[in-house]
C-alpha cells in the first residue's frame, strides 16, 4: 500500500537563475495529506514573499510505502 504526503519547499535564491539558495537549506513546509492543503500553503507563503524576486517556492510529493 503506498500513500503520498506534499511538501512546500523553497526558499530565497542568491541570483535571479534560481540555482542555489542564499542560506544553503531550503525553508520547508508541511507535510500535507493532499495535494489541494499544499497548494493552499503554497499559495499562501508565495503572496507574503510576492515582493521579493528571489524567493520561489514549489510543491514537492512524496511517495510512503506503508506496511501491509
Amino acid at each position: 500500500m503506498t500513500k503520498e504526503r506534499f511538501w512546500v519547499v523553497g526558499g530565497e535564491y542568491s541570483c535571479l537563475a534560481f540555482t542555489k539558495l542564499k542560506n544553503g537549506a531550503p525553508q520547508v513546509l508541511g507535510p500535507y495529506e493532499s495535494r489541494d492543503e499544499a497548494k493552499q500553503a503554497w499559495a499562501k507563503v508565495s503572496e507574503e514573499t510576492r515582493s521579493r524576486a528571489n524567493m520561489r517556492f514549489a510543491i514537492a510529493s512524496e511517495q510512503l510505502v506503508l506496511p501491509a
